[in-house]
């Protein structure tokens, strides 16, 4: 291998770890509500997320250089924050719907599909088979765990929903990709975040934000906001940008199998052995995908 295979090769290594590691910090955030204080609404806590994240990755881009003295593509921008705040919006009404296992089975397993039309359709990236085999692998695991956890309820507009999330998730990933050339990734996630809260601020008007006057409130907010989204955003960004889109998407399966461990180190759940048997299984697609980008670009 030359110097610069080596070189793209560690660098690609680096990323999906970097992604790897922002999937583990998502999936903290079940347990995160689960042990907050009884009666939060998810849009109230979801709004104080990107509204605490985002005031800490500008404050953080600020400290590091700024915004950048270039000019920001404005679709680019406003779909990036748009699509974060969908998100929020459509994964949230999504469970309520649905239940928690059919609204993250669809929402975070539809996405790496849609990620993956995108990337090809939009950037001309083409994942290749083992990103494929991977994410069959993923997706089944993800089927088996949320799947084998209780009683599914097919709601069909709670389905279209959580398509929804899914596809805002894909969008956002890959418009925060296309902002990423020419500016520093703690930038682009404090514009993208910022525009999201912003967009998302009219709810707070409007929802009991009485839960906060408690510590565990408090302590949840932070938490979501400090380290779910601002620290696992800008870990994010930065694999992102030599991670491809679709890939990125499937690493990110991480989050629901760290929230299946959590439930059960935590908070003392009970897995079915259906729900059980994927986990190795979505371990398997990650490690097979995350060990492939040591070697060359899918």
């Amino acid at each position: 291998m030359s110097t610069a295979s080596a070189a793209a090769g560690k660098s690609l290594s680096s990323g999906a770890l970097l992604v790897l590691a922002a999937g583990v910090l998502w999936g903290t955030t079940g347990t995160t509500q689960a042990l907050a204080p009884a009666g939060v609404a998810p849009t109230s806590i979801g709004a104080m997320r990107l509204l605490v994240g985002g005031g800490v990755l500008m404050l953080l881009a600020l400290a590091r250089g700024g915004l950048g003295g270039g000019r920001w593509p404005v679709l680019g921008t406003l779909v990036a924050g748009a699509c974060v705040a969908s998100y929020q919006l459509c994964f949230f009404a999504a469970v309520q719907r649905t239940g928690v296992a059919v609204g993250t089975l669809v929402g975070i397993g539809s996405s790496p599909v849609i990620a993956g039309v995108l990337g090809f359709v939009f950037r001309g990236e083409r994942p290749g088979r083992r990103w494929l085999v991977a994410t069959l692998f993923a997706l089944a695991g993800c089927g088996l765990l949320v799947g084998g956890a209780g009683k599914l309820s097919m709601d069909p507009w709670g389905i279209l929903l959580a398509l929804g999330a899914g596809a805002s998730y894909a969008s956002y990933t890959m418009a925060i990709k296309g902002l990423l050339p020419g500016r520093t990734p703690d930038a682009v996630m404090a514009v993208v975040f910022c525009l999201g809260a912003l967009l998302l601020s009219p709810l707070l008007f409007t929802s009991d934000l009485h839960w906060m006057a408690a510590p565990r409130g408090i302590a949840a907010v932070l938490y979501l906001g400090v380290v779910v989204t601002a620290l696992s955003y800008w870990l994010f960004a930065r694999g992102l940008r030599s991670v491809p889109v679709a890939t990125a998407v499937t690493l990110s399966l991480a989050e629901p199998l760290t929230a299946a461990l959590l439930g059960i180190v935590v908070l003392g759940e009970r897995l079915s052995p259906t729900a059980l048997a994927g986990i190795p299984l979505l371990f398997a697609g990650l490690a097979v995908l995350a060990g492939s980008l040591g070697g060359k670009k899918n």
